[in-house]
């Protein structure tokens, strides 16, 4: 009896020895796939501009800075970029000619902020960090996100500059509302003379563009993730996309990992597609193939609509793994891990 009692006892200490994590001393979740990755900063954001708001957020990486000040500056570089028509000063207005900026961001404790149709502010993320820091809220639209913004040091300022209101004068003329796969592709003005539609504007160069998605670990393993956006070119004023909705245009999951979004927002939101990438690498999915099925959930949805639009997924794990995927050719992301590694890849799709 007593050899019996002392293997039910040593049994029942390796047993628990075997449930922890080696490193912490904590329980292991999934056999150890989530295990936390120190000393190894990243930074992914969506299209290729994002190298250039990549660069502006592994400053702070590199020096031990938080994810959450890192994404914020690297999203604020597209915010600000005249040539960009999607994000910011100089977004396409809606179909009245007024620009209206959609931003979240959130942090690796799970706080949030938000704001929707948001004018006269080219940072809009800021004021949506601002929300989360400063109110009990998470989300400020319209005129009460534009009234936060000046009573907390915003400058009220005109976003609408020639190239966009010149764009949107000529969309009057047919006043067609038809969104346009990979529009991004067409309508960025670069500043070498090209026009749109000539070989320069190929799906996943230099040129193309679209919303400012970023995602990125720190050095402590920690996760937070931005999302901006001047949304649909000529859209129904007071429409909103996913970008400024928690689950949908982003999420961050300190556990797990972090996921954003691009594209045609209202097929995000009927799925919740970001938080739903993030779930399924909960589950234990690598973050390519979670995207993979989250984009695959929208073509059941509606197989027709599907082939017409583009959507694109980007997710990060705990590892510091990275992968997209999208309805069609022409999505591509930026990942950065150190100063000389800020590379564009382009995101698999399903037609």
């Amino acid at each position: 009896m007593k050899d019996r009692r002392s293997f039910l006892k040593t049994a029942a200490l390796g047993a628990a020895v075997f449930s922890l994590d080696g490193v912490t001393g904590t329980p292991a979740r999934s056999q150890g796939k989530n295990k936390i990755v120190k000393g190894k900063p990243i930074v992914v954001s969506t299209w290729d501009f994002g190298r250039a708001a990549n660069a502006a957020a592994w400053e702070i990486l590199k020096k031990g800075g938080r994810a959450l000040d890192a994404v914020e500056a690297g999203v604020r570089v597209p915010e600000a970029d005249p040539n960009n028509h999607t994000v910011g000063y100089s977004g396409y207005p809606d179909r009245d000619g007024r620009v209206t900026l959609d931003a979240c961001i959130m942090d690796e404790h799970g706080n949030c902020g938000s704001v929707g149709a948001l004018e006269h502010v080219t940072h809009a993320i800021s004021v949506a960090r601002m929300v989360m820091e400063r109110t009990p809220h998470v989300m400020l639209v319209g005129d009460g996100a534009l009234q936060f913004a000046l009573a907390n040091g915003f400058q009220k300022e005109n976003l609408l500059t020639p190239e966009s209101e010149k764009a949107w004068k000529e969309w009057l003329k047919t006043s067609e509302y038809k969104p346009v796969i990979n529009i991004e592709n067409k309508s960025y003005t670069p500043t070498n003379g090209a026009t749109a539609f000539n070989p320069l504007m190929l799906p996943g160069n230099v040129y193309n563009h679209d919303t400012i998605g970023m995602v990125a670990m720190d050095a402590e393993g920690n996760l937070s993730g931005a999302c901006t956006t001047s949304g649909m070119a000529f859209k129904l004023h007071g429409r909103l996309g996913d970008s400024p909705i928690i689950g949908a245009g982003l999420y961050v999951d300190n556990e797990v990992g972090a996921a954003t979004s691009t594209g045609v927002g209202e097929e995000v939101i009927k799925i919740v597609g970001s938080h739903l990438v993030v779930e399924l690498m909960r589950q234990g999915y690598p973050p390519e193939k979670a995207c993979k099925e989250a984009v695959e959930r929208i073509v059941k949805r509606s197989p027709s609509k599907a082939k017409e639009i583009q959507v694109g997924f980007l997710a990060l794990n705990k590892k510091g793994e990275h992968g997209a995927y999208c309805l069609q050719k022409g999505f591509n992301y930026a990942a950065c891990t150190s100063d000389t590694s800020n590379i564009l890849i382009d995101g698999k799709h399903y037609f």
